[in-house]
């Protein structure tokens, strides 16, 4: 990138990273300045709350945003990103170290930036999670866990990680994924049994409160006839 972003070459760098990643990241550059990938980054960011923004406001999302929260998001989600880039360049840093791959920094941040695509990928299907909750969940799980492969793919290919650690290194992190992933889901079947259990309670109260009020009503009657018998 010369003192420009191509957006051109950003489009085909994404589509490339989705569908032939070996071939991307063998021949990606490693250098060249932190500017293009705290763009693309950002761009991404921006891509991804233009879409949760659009199905908030179409009422297809789990978590709804409405007015500034909404604009909040929107104007964020691009900071947030950029942010992630380089938290994430740490974290893949040390994922390429143990694995015996490129320490430097710059290529590193490089790779998290091309793996970024996937928020858009992400949001663009979170309006599943809006319909049905499980099935949102589960896309969510395949685009991450495909998230995860094409990790293994940059390391291997892009920072010159050693293979078999790579492979072993993933596998634990979909391991932990997956593990957190059925926890959230049993965490999520609980809170709505118990959700379920309250609604139980309240109908049963309500019931009561009824009938309370209909014996009150009862009595109320009683008393009113008795206070005519002896007038009369």
């Amino acid at each position: 990138m010369a003192g420009s972003f191509d957006f051109s070459q950003f489009i085909n760098d994404s589509k490339a990273t989705l569908l032939a990643p070996k071939d991307y990241f063998s021949s990606m550059p490693k250098e060249g300045g932190l500017a293009e990938p705290i763009i693309k980054a950002a761009v991404y960011g921006l891509i991804s709350g233009i879409l949760y923004f659009i199905f908030s406001l179409l009422h297809l999302s789990a978590f709804p945003m409405f007015g500034g929260k909404a604009v909040a998001a929107l104007i964020g989600t691009p900071i947030f990103a950029v942010i992630g880039l380089f938290i994430g360049g740490v974290i893949m840093l040390v994922i390429s170290a143990i694995c015996g791959g490129n320490t430097a920094f710059e290529a590193n941040a490089r790779v998290v930036a091309a793996l970024m695509v996937l928020g858009p990928i992400q949001a663009l299907f979170s309006f599943l999670t809006g319909i049905n909750f499980y099935l949102g969940l589960i896309v969510s799980a395949l685009v991450a866990l495909y998230g995860l492969y094409l990790a293994f793919i940059a390391l291997t290919n892009a920072l010159s990680a050693k293979e078999n650690v790579a492979k072993i290194v993933i596998g634990i992190l979909a391991v932990l994924y997956v593990l957190s992933l059925y926890g959230s889901f049993k965490a999520y079947r609980f809170a709505g049994h118990m959700g379920e259990q309250m609604m139980q309670q309240t109908e049963k109260l309500t019931d009561e409160q009824q009938k309370a009020l209909e014996q009150l009503q009862k009595l109320q009657k009683q008393l009113e006839n008795m206070g005519q018998e002896k007038e009369e």
